[in-house]
């Protein structure tokens, strides 16, 4: 029998001032790489223009309800090495 209840995702929303596109993109591709996780881009809402703002809002990140410790680590792991070059990520939304 199949099973046809989706698994409940868990998910937050985050963003990190003034960083590039790319690199928004090589984020969400290398959180892709653990298991479970699925993220994409927010796009920005700011009804201004500032050159040093991102042309991004933000990134959202979701995983299955039962994520396992070692793939929340890795997901740490990934968001730190980002946050250590660019600047500290900051919850939008949980």
């Amino acid at each position: 029998m199949m099973q046809t209840a989706q698994e409940k995702q868990l998910g937050y929303q985050i963003q990190c001032h003034g960083l590039p596109l790319a690199v928004y993109r090589e984020v969400a591709a290398h959180l892709r790489q653990v298991e479970g996780v699925q993220t994409g881009l927010i796009p920005q809402q700011s009804q201004r223009f500032d050159y040093s703002d991102s042309q991004v809002g933000g990134l959202w990140i979701q995983y299955p309800e039962g994520f396992d410790l070692v793939g929340r680590e890795r997901v740490d792991r990934i968001l730190a090495y980002y946050g250590e070059r660019y600047g500290a990520w900051e919850l939008l939304s949980h």
